[in-house]
């Protein structure tokens, strides 16, 4: 199923996007930004035992009509879905994720992130990173820093014939993810990812709730029951949510994802053995 005129019409209304939709670079600025800002990153379905499904129809139906967020494959294939239908030609790719990784490590390929090929030249386009989501499509050009309306970025060759995704954080280039930018991915391709993600015991987000979204001038992120709000140029500031009540105001409030309370006593049972005291 691709996307009719009434889904693009409501996933635009939902990121409170009104601009272009020609296939140019503008088009793809604001739709990743609007995007990046309104729909989060978020596990809480995997927590709750619900299926992730990557099909059109549940994503717009999850994502966009019932407000809620999602993972990569879920916000990437939507993205994919969305610029296709506005004929942008669009590859997807998938990475290995090196952050806050040791450097003899090698995961899997369990990241989704797109190429977009305008006249100019090929584009990244990256809305499911969680903690470090892309505000800005950045060009296919290895070793220039590149600006985002958050942190730097840049792509950098390995002698693998891999890119490296960097970002600048606190003055330090940090490696992101590595992807072989010639391995382009077919939907099905994502399937077994997706399910091994969502499902298996050693996936990190089948025992953890990961939760981010940018703001204007400000990342917000959870993991389990810490919540970090990070400002640039200031120490993080953070604290430890104290039962469900507050797991729901602040998924409410700061993720824009309405869960129901019941969904909260579920996700907070879950994540039980995680839960860090809060101070005092």
């Amino acid at each position: 199923m691709s996307l009719g005129e009434d889904d693009l019409s409501a996933y635009f209304r939902h990121i409170s996007y009104a601009g272009g939709r020609e296939p140019n670079l503008a088009a793809l600025a604001g739709i990743v930004a609007a995007h990046a800002g309104a729909i989060p990153f978020e596990n809480l379905d995997v927590l709750l035992r619900q299926p992730i499904r990557l099909d059109a129809a549940a994503l717009v139906d999850k994502l966009v009509r019932r407000r809620r967020g999602g993972y990569c494959f879920e916000h990437n294939t939507l993205l994919r879905e969305v610029l296709t239908a506005l004929g942008f030609a669009v590859e997807g790719l998938s990475a290995r994720v090196v952050w806050m990784r040791g450097p003899d490590d090698i995961p899997p390929r369990s990241h989704m992130l797109l190429r977009v090929a305008l006249p100019d030249g090929n584009y990244l386009a990256d809305v499911g990173f969680g903690g470090l989501t892309l505000t800005a499509p950045l060009r296919f050009a290895p070793g220039v820093e590149q600006t985002t309306p958050h942190e730097p970025h840049r792509l950098v060759e390995r002698e693998s014939g891999e890119l490296e995704l960097q970002a600048r954080l606190d003055g330090d280039w940090v490696a992101l993810y590595r992807f072989e930018p010639r391995l382009v991915q077919q939907p099905i391709d994502y399937e077994p990812a997706n399910w091994f993600t969502s499902t298996h015991p050693d996936s990190i987000f089948v025992a953890n709730l990961m939760c981010a979204r940018p703001d204007a001038e400000c990342r917000y992120a959870l993991l389990n029951n810490r919540f970090t709000v990070r400002r640039p140029g200031r120490p993080p500031q953070h604290r430890a949510l104290r039962d469900a009540g507050e797991l729901a105001e602040v998924l409410a409030k700061h993720f824009r994802s309405p869960v129901s309370r019941d969904e909260c006593d579920r996700v907070w049972q879950a994540i039980g053995p995680r839960i860090v005291a809060a101070p005092g």
